[in-house]
């Protein structure tokens, strides 16, 4: 069959320059020609993402059928869309896609053979391809054969509302029957990568697959997976020069163990440091890495990483392949380490706490995080509490507790365990430091903190231990870097009242035991 009746039987039936399956060196070629991008010194292709320098989450829809009405959790997060607007949708984009030059790329989601996810990936943008073909896997069947899954991405389309039954003129739709993912309106290419997680997210649970927000790596006392949100610490911590690397960032449990969904990373790199980071900074200026929104001088060509007038969301994406001891085959064994990262911009959460099993499902369930002045548009001079369920909410697809169950279910038969890291600030207004949270984390990691003697936070419940290899003693109460401790206590208790509002919401769904584990405000 030839390429353009592979794409005929998706509606694409009149392509213009159609490029099926181009490797890397001819979609930088195709890029550089297109003037998608330029070519920084070392090699990378830097491209710009447009008016949208993140994720549009409000224009993410399902289309609400047979194959969906029954396991979505339909809501805020989670948006129906009709078919009749889906079939409209498609048609115009199909409309859209007739006669342009076209990028497909094959691909596969995970690297368990038991889960892998066929899919082919069509886009205008020769970029974008390149992107795909960095995050996800290589192909495991022959090449141009059919895929489970199609995503047809046209950045340069431009949704109706009114026609197409969507927010605004970008829209990412999600049809099950069809098997087909609609992107357009938006050049970010995390839409790419997150449609097909969230797609995972819907489908690996029925088969008792946890899908998970997380980085994951192996040292020698086995795995262990790191959840935390955008910016709190999970590529950076989880690519040590001293462990395999699985993947930074999404990831199965299954019976036999854990699994990439990947082939690639996708790294936040504003103010990237080479010696702090050096895995992360070699990969980022090798040719073939895709890197968005970052600065570079026209003339030399160099890159500019702590720029941040575009956007605090600068990203790298580049094939696993660059890290120097990623693992390569995107395999590793069930973790005996759960690590919870948040960056709790309060300076009151402790930097390492060990969290017993029904204080990990409530951790799990709340995602904390807090956003910083500066990262998002309309936030003001104060941080600002976020949680984001199952450290991923925009992600997940079912409802919470069947994310939480499956987790609480593997970390009690394997008897993990679990830890919540804090990667944010201290009471000084000073970022912790990435040296003695790798400290912290590689105690936890090697067994260094069993047995140690641990403090109970009065507040959250947790247990911090009173001492850790290579970390001052003092950096492990985070209430000893305030100067007034009655302030200290304020903003711990207005954080609980935070915490506690927050859970009210799962407390329905939880058991007993998880119930006690939730914080609670003071008095």
């Amino acid at each position: 069959m030839s390429s353009d009746k592979r794409l005929a039987a998706i509606g694409i039936t009149d392509p213009g320059t159609l490029h099926w399956n181009p490797g890397r060196e001819s979609l930088v070629e195709s890029a550089v020609r297109g003037r998608e991008g330029l070519l920084a010194a070392g090699g990378a292709l830097v491209c710009g993402t447009g008016a949208f320098t993140g994720r549009s989450p409000d224009d993410k829809f399902f289309v609400r059928d047979a194959a969906t009405d029954g396991g979505i959790d339909w809501g805020d997060v989670n948006r129906e869309m009709a078919p009749e607007s889906f079939a409209t949708l498609r048609r115009r984009m199909l409309d859209h896609l007739q006669g342009r030059e076209l990028f497909v790329q094959d691909c596969d989601a995970g690297a368990d053979p038991a889960h892998r996810l066929a899919v082919r990936v069509v886009t205008e943008r020769a970029w974008h391809s390149l992107f795909a073909r960095n995050i996800f896997l290589r192909p495991s069947g022959p090449s141009g054969g059919d895929p489970e899954w199609t995503i047809l991405h046209a950045p340069g389309f431009q949704a109706d509302p009114e026609t197409d039954g969507c927010r605004s003129s970008t829209v990412i739709a999600i049809g099950f029957s069809e098997k087909l993912i609609l992107i357009g309106g938006t050049y970010y290419a995390g839409e790419i990568k997150k449609s097909v997680f969230t797609l995972l997210n819907y489908l690996l649970p029925a088969g008792g697959v946890m899908p998970m927000h997380c980085s994951a790596n192996i040292g020698p006392e086995g795995s262990a997976v790191f959840f935390g949100l955008s910016g709190t610490g999970k590529t950076t911590l989880s690519a040590d020069p001293g462990r395999q690397l699985i993947g930074d960032d999404e990831h199965g449990w299954s019976d036999g163990g854990i699994f990439n969904f990947e082939g690639g990373c996708y790294a936040k790199v504003i103010d990237l440091d080479r010696d702090a980071e050096p895995e992360i900074h070699a990969a980022s200026h090798r040719f073939g890495t895709v890197l968005e929104n970052v600065a570079i001088d026209p003339d030399t060509r160099l890159l500019d990483l702590a720029d941040r007038r575009v956007t605090e969301n600068t990203r790298s994406c580049y094939p696993l392949e660059f890290i120097p001891n990623a693992c390569r085959d995107g395999l590793g064994p069930p973790p005996r380490n759960i690590v919870m990262l948040t960056a709790d911009a309060f300076g009151v959460l402790p930097p390492i706490s060990r969290l017993t099993t029904e204080q990990a499902m409530y951790h799990f369930l709340s995602g904390y995080t807090a956003k910083v002045a500066g990262t998002e548009r309309g936030l003001g001079s104060k941080p600002v509490a976020t949680f984001s369920t199952c450290f991923g909410a925009p992600f997940m697809a079912r409802k919470p507790s069947v994310y939480a169950g499956l987790l609480g279910k593997r970390v009690a038969e394997r008897r993990v365990n679990c830890w919540l890291v804090n990667t944010g600030w201290n009471g000084r207004g000073e970022r912790m430091s990435i040296a003695h949270t790798r400290a912290m984390v590689n105690a936890a990691l090697g067994g260094a903190l069993d047995g140690v003697e641990t403090a109970r936070h009065p507040v959250f419940g947790l247990h911090w231990p009173t001492a850790c290899p290579d970390v001052p003693p003092e950096a492990l109460d985070p209430r000893t870097s305030w100067q007034d401790r009655d302030a200290y206590d304020a903003r711990a208790a207005a954080l609980a009242r935070d915490f506690e509002s927050n859970f009210r919401r799962f407390e329905p769904d939880v058991s007993d035991k998880v119930r006690e584990a939730a914080i609670r405000t003071p008095g």
